[in-house]
């Protein structure tokens, strides 16, 4: 008899079903990640020199993206605690894409800084309702495919998404010179990435029946270790500048030509999306530790994106993109070590509360550095990400035995 990941008996076709099931499913959500990213990745890849062209400065700009992200993170407390006490993943996920999504296209029609900024922050809001509620349901598949390649190939998708969205606008500002042509635009993927949550839903209705029945984690609640990895989450949110200051670095002193922001923020998205696949392909074998490499890899962006020239930036902009990936992928993926599967969304949601509040003082800070001195900002950028590999380590040595472990 076989036994499928956390030891559910079945046999082989029972087995194989049940993962092409899990793996349809990971490939349908990935898509609607693909179009949603095309839409509020698109508008992210202008959005700190558009703030810029409607007057704002470096520190309006490093407090918008960093309290979007406050915003965003803190409430996936909630709603992580809300899906795994109802179950109710879907109303979130409507709710919560519906808000990220078609608050982009109505920037094309902001008149002031003021209101694109609450429109950007309300497209973190929704980002911040749905994205526990999706991780966890990514979480329950990938438990048939491993953890790192179900993430992996989901971030796949998504920066595939994140690449094609800048590239779209970057085509309409060549065109055109507009910003507000492009972000109406983005409303075509937007109404598209609906119509796919509406046919997950319907076609996955009990979306934690994907996952096979799990060993009891050997801790009733959150283990140890799940706070030090999360705080080495936190310092690493923190130290990473958020593309809109680095945009508005670019438009300020004129190093990247306004039309090629975009790419390059596209460039970044590509290089996430292969990092994600390969290092959620690595995770599943080595283990914790591709976490650690990824870190110091992706800290080494910040000198290169404000002390350098053209080609350094561009080096600079895949190694940020890396990180970003890693981040989204491996370094999310490894949660589900720490966390029982029936608080699964709940630990999604801590860990990225956590990791949001982080956010916000380090674009804060990074923000108010740059004003000041672009070699400050670096210096505080890599001191904190690297500040976090000691306490992954911590970590690596009190994570659980449990159900689909990837520490090693």
């Amino acid at each position: 008899m076989n036994r499928e990941i956390g030891g559910e008996p079945g046999n082989t076709n029972t087995v194989r079903t049940a993962r092409r099931r899990a793996t349809a499913f990971i490939v349908l959500i990935g898509t609607v990640s693909l179009f949603a990213d095309m839409t509020y990745e698109g508008a992210r890849s202008v959005t700190g020199p558009y703030l810029g062209s409607l007057g704002a400065s470096a520190l309006v700009v490093g407090f918008v993206a960093g309290f979007g992200e406050l915003l965003g993170y803190a409430l996936r407390f909630f709603s992580g605690r809300y899906g795994d006490r109802t179950g109710r993943y879907w109303m979130g996920m409507f709710v919560g894409y519906a808000l990220n999504l078609f608050c982009v296209p109505l920037l094309a029609l902001a008149p002031s800084y003021l209101i694109a900024a609450i429109l950007m922050i309300g497209e973190r809001t929704g980002r911040a309702i749905r994205s526990p509620l999706r991780d966890a349901m990514l979480s329950h598949a990938a438990t048939r495919t491993g953890q790192g390649w179900g993430f992996g190939l989901h971030e796949a998708m998504d920066q595939t998404g994140a690449m094609l969205g800048p590239l779209g606008v970057a085509l309409v500002l060549s065109m055109y010179g507009a910003y507000r042509i492009a972000f109406a635009l983005l409303l075509v993927p937007a109404v598209i990435a609906m119509l796919l949550v509406a046919s997950a839903a319907w076609q996955y209705p009990h979306p934690r029946d994907l996952a096979p029945i799990a060993r009891p984690m050997q801790t009733s609640g959150f283990a140890p270790g799940f706070w030090l990895y999360t705080a080495a989450g936190a310092l690493i949110g923190a130290g990473y500048a958020d593309y809109a200051l680095v945009a508005f670095h670019f438009g300020r002193t004129g190093i990247v030509d306004l039309p090629w922001i975009p790419v390059f923020y596209a460039i970044a998205m590509g290089a996430a999306g292969a990092a994600a696949l390969g290092l959620g392909w690595l995770l599943d074998r080595v283990g914790i530790v591709v976490v650690l490499v990824s870190t110091v890899v992706a800290a080494i962006a910040a000198p290169l994106l404000f002390l350098s020239g053209f080609w350094g930036c561009l080096i600079g902009t895949l190694l940020w993109g890396v990180g970003m990936g890693a981040q989204d992928s491996v370094l999310k993926a490894a949660v589900g070590a720490f966390v029982p599967v029936d608080k699964r969304a709940t630990g999604y949601g801590t860990f990225d509360m956590t990791r949001g509040i982080a956010w916000f003082a380090g674009s804060l800070l990074l923000g108010f550095l740059y004003d000041r001195s672009a070699g400050a900002l670096v210096i505080a950028s890599l001191a904190l990400q690297l500040l976090a590999v000691p306490v992954l380590l911590a970590a690596m040595r009190r994570a659980p035995a449990g159900d689909g472990s990837v520490v090693q």
